[in-house]
């Protein structure tokens, strides 16, 4: 079913094709469908059924009572640049004490460090699927969720942020380097690209970058800091430290926040995702 697929893919659920095709799921019974319904299709996180239920009625909302428009002889806007309602966990990495080292290096020396942090940041996220929005000077912005979505997103930025300390701790540069990262999940509205260039980015929406940010100033050098609503998605996946109420700038009461500190020895589940990815 291709157009099933397409909507799907669109949404950055295109995992579930198969599913909907072998149950012969097609547009006249998307709206009938419930929350039930798509635990029994394979839909097993509650994010990606929200999601999906959301855009039934969206989808639903726009088709009721009109009739389907025969196709644009136009190219097809790509989905990136159209906004949409996506679950996505943010992660802020920053480079700690990036403030003295420009005190006390050349400014090219400082530029190498800065972009050997970068592009280390870079490589690891992507290993485990995140996907880099901006840089902003020692700092970056990264999605997991978005544009690709999985249904283990949190937990891939977790595992990257605790990669990340290690990495950066091991960069060969004229200076030790620290780094501190905050992550946070929620629903977020992803809208078309803003600027251009180097400082193009895709605009999030959201209480939830600003959340991540907020914990990645509160975190101490070589720490990754959780928001409430990463820590309930991963479980018991990490050992974590109970950092208590964080009174946050910008965020309205208390917020709870927890410290991970390393993988806990249930990773069955991530081990055999990437065997079977490699074979």
């Amino acid at each position: 079913m291709p157009q099933i697929a397409d909507w799907l893919q669109k949404l950055g659920l295109g995992q579930y094709a198969q599913r909907f095709a072998e149950n012969d799921i097609n547009f006249a019974i998307l709206p009938h469908l419930t929350d039930q319904d798509l635990k029994e299709l394979g839909v097993a996180s509650l994010g990606h059924r929200r999601q999906l239920l959301l855009a039934i009625a969206e989808l639903n909302g726009v088709q009721k009572g009109a009739v389907q428009p025969p196709p644009s002889t136009e190219a097809p806007v790509a989905p990136h640049d159209t906004a949409e309602r996506r679950q996505v966990t943010v992660m802020f990495s920053d480079l700690v004490g990036s403030t003295g080292l420009s005190a006390r290096m050349d400014p090219e020396d400082l530029r190498e460090v800065i972009s050997a942090y970068q592009k280390c940041v870079a490589d690891t996220v992507r290993r485990f699927g995140g996907f880099v929005a901006k840089y902003m000077g020692d700092g970056v912005l990264i999605y997991f969720g978005y544009p690709q979505a999985h249904e283990d997103d949190a937990e891939r930025a977790v595992r990257a942020g605790l990669e990340l300390i290690a990495t950066v701790s091991d960069l060969k540069t004229n200076a030790a380097l620290q780094t501190r990262v905050g992550i946070a999940t929620g629903l977020v509205v992803v809208g078309d690209l803003i600027g251009a260039g180097a400082s193009q980015e895709q605009a999030i929406v959201g209480e939830t970058p600003n959340l991540a940010a907020r914990l990645q100033g509160v975190a101490e050098p070589n720490s990754v800091v959780l928001a409430e609503s990463t820590r309930k998605l991963v479980g018991n996946l990490f050992e974590l430290e109970d950092l208590g109420a964080q009174d946050l700038k910008g965020i309205a009461g208390p917020v709870r926040a927890c410290a991970a500190l390393r993988a806990s020895s249930v990773e069955g589940r991530f081990e055999a995702f990437h065997a079977s990815c490699h074979r």
